[in-house]
């Protein structure tokens, strides 16, 4: 592994010596002359980090990692950050807008070019920092939390990380936009700084955390899971580390059975032979040959007597045209008195002899067995009540049919 840094660092560092004088040249100036790197040359030295575009239709600039370097090792102080809080670089930013104002005020071209430059790296800095704070929390997830030895500790870095999370939120609520758009009022320049890049750069870093702060969240769930799990198990090992010849008794045979092993009310399952195992089939044979064989002599049924009878059928018949004709009339007085009525009081004051239960039924099915246009003029109500034990069930208690 050192091996292949080390190899990354030498690539790295020849990558910087062959674009110095570019680098230099952006340093100093603000951007990166692209005119005197072709392609591929701009493509390394993105990939490797030292530059980066802020916008599609923006210049390459100098990483914030890499300016920082130049200015301690050349003692420049003209754009060292000392503070690297957002609410001390939102004041800069502000105070070189001031500037920037003041000098196109006074017709100061040249000022004004310096005051935009400076403003414009503040800025791109400002939002470069956001997004590497969050590559910054994504990278403390995907690997930290690897390199820790034990879950407590992996507990501690992910609320060291959700930490980091709120006071980076709170970083962000300091940008209040309405307050940079009156600093910018209608200078194009300053509204696409201050409000078009800031705002797009905290809208970024705001859907990042709030994915870093549910990853974060569902890491800290998991890791209390399992490190309760494993100090039941570190628990139960000391048990049997002081207690060696301990041996947990049948809990079958216990009067008063814990409640670990009591999910469930006894069940006495009758034995039975499974036919599909291979094995029972020598039982299943003895079983077979001690069957006997039973002779049935066919029985015959003198002219008085009678096999099967039809007249139940005809009377269950008649029965069930009656009560369809007893919904008919339900129906009909409904009509009649142009007003609704359960079915349990029609049912109760013409003392009809069906049981109650199948009468419902009967309207029921009798309601939607109607045609479609007949349907139309009723409409049919279900008075239900709640279940006594079972919370979201309902007992249909009596059916209301009345006209629409």
């Amino acid at each position: 592994m050192n091996q292949h840094l080390q190899q990354a660092g030498l690539k790295l560092f020849k990558l910087l010596a062959r674009h110095g004088e570019s680098l230099m040249h952006a340093y100093i100036n603000g951007k990166l002359d692209e005119t005197k790197l072709d392609n591929k040359q701009v493509e390394a030295l993105l990939k490797s980090g030292v530059i980066w575009r802020p916008a599609a239709d923006e210049g390459l600039h100098l990483s914030s990692n890499l300016r920082a370097l130049l200015e301690e090792a050349l003692s420049d102080t003209r754009n060292r950050q000392i503070d690297a809080n957002v609410g001390s670089r939102l004041e800069t930013i502000k105070t070189l807008a001031a500037h920037y104002k003041e000098a196109l005020h006074h017709d100061d071209l040249a000022a004004s070019d310096v005051y935009l430059s400076d403003l414009s790296e503040h800025c791109y800095s400002l939002t470069e920092s956001l997004r590497h704070s969050s590559r910054v929390l994504w990278s403390r997830i995907n690997n930290e939390f690897g390199y820790v030895p034990s879950l407590s500790a992996k507990i501690r870095e992910n609320e060291l990380a959700q930490q980091q999370v709120s006071e980076l939120l709170d970083s962000l609520s300091l940008l209040n936009f309405d307050a940079l758009s009156q600093v910018a009022g209608d200078i194009r320049e300053l509204r696409r700084l201050l409000v078009i890049t800031l705002s797009q750069a905290v809208y970024d870093c705001t859907q990042e955390l709030a994915v870093v702060q549910t990853r974060l969240l569902t890491l800290l769930g998991r890791f209390r899971e399992l490190r309760g799990k494993s100090r039941l198990l570190k628990g139960l090992q000391i048990f049997h580390a002081q207690h060696p010849d301990f041996s947990p008794r049948d809990p079958t045979v216990q009067l008063d059975v814990a409640p670990l092993f009591n999910q469930a009310p006894p069940l006495m399952r009758s034995a039975s032979i499974d036919i599909h195992n291979s094995e029972h089939e020598h039982e299943l044979l003895q079983v077979v040959s001690q069957l006997q064989r039973q002779h049935r002599s066919k029985q015959t049924f003198s002219d008085t007597e009678q096999a099967v009878s039809l007249e139940n059928v005809a009377e269950f018949t008649l029965r069930e045209q009656q009560i369809k004709r007893d919904v008919e009339d339900y129906l009909l007085a409904v009509i009649e008195h142009a007003k609704g009525q359960t079915a349990l009081e029609y049912y109760q004051q013409h003392q009809l002899n069906w049981d109650a239960e199948a009468w419902l039924y009967q309207v029921w099915g009798s309601y939607h067995a109607l045609p479609e246009e007949q349907r139309d003029y009723f409409a049919l109500d279900p008075i239900e009540d709640l279940h006594p034990i079972f919370s979201g069930n309902r007992i249909v208690r009596d059916l209301q049919i009345w006209l629409r």
